[in-house]
């Protein structure tokens, strides 16, 4: 029997991962036998500093541009409700530590954060937020606070940055079959459903 499983390298801050993740949702209901690993891979390291007007334009045009491309909805409110901050390394750590307090914490603080973030125009830069998130689905808020702070979480996000430099990984969302000792992409960027299954058929 092949020992078969997925990496699955993403920042729940990132708008693409955003628009692949109903994808990656329905592909993966098709292999429910694949042992998915849910890596960081961290975009903006951590920053107080306000975003440049030119930085906010251009992230809400490559919004635009995913919206017209996918369909995906993001909540343009995000742009004058917040303060944004180029700075998703919280985001991240957010995702470890929950995974530390619950077995599926990964996938569901994700999909949490990116919810807040792209649907309820929330900041996951911001810590305060990222405690509603882990509250959202059903982590207890100060244990999160802790560990979210703590040292050892920082430790493994380096270590998962480490990781994908590793990997080759340059942009996300990155999709990557481990075959027994070998490491094949479904996707890197972006990616329809037929195409990753295109390809997961063609390694067989």
């Amino acid at each position: 029997m092949e020992n078969r499983s997925l990496i699955y390298v993403m920042d729940p801050m990132c708008s693409w991962c955003w628009a692949f993740s109903k994808t990656l949702d329905n592909w993966l209901q098709q292999h429910p036998d694949l042992d998915v690993l849910w890596v960081m891979g961290g975009l903006a390291p951590d920053s107080d500093e306000p975003m440049p007007q030119s930085m906010r334009e251009a992230i809400a045009s490559t919004w635009q541009r995913i919206e017209s491309q996918t369909g995906t909805r993001f909540n343009y409110d995000f742009w004058t409700r917040n303060t944004p901050r180029r700075s998703t390394y919280p985001s991240c750590r957010a995702v470890i530590a929950a995974g530390e307090l619950h077995p599926q914490g990964r996938q569901l603080m994700s999909k949490a954060i990116q919810q807040a973030y792209y649907l309820e125009a929330k900041n996951p830069s911001d810590t305060n937020i990222l405690i509603e998130c882990a509250a959202s689905i059903g982590l207890d808020e100060i244990q999160f606070a802790e560990l979210l702070s703590s040292e050892l979480i920082d430790s493994k996000l380096n270590s998962e940055l480490e990781f994908c430099k590793s990997l080759g990984v340059q942009g996300f969302p990155a999709l990557l079959l481990v075959n027994n000792e070998s490491i094949t992409p479904l996707a890197l960027g972006y990616s329809t459903l037929d195409k990753i299954e295109k390809r997961f058929r063609e390694t067989h």
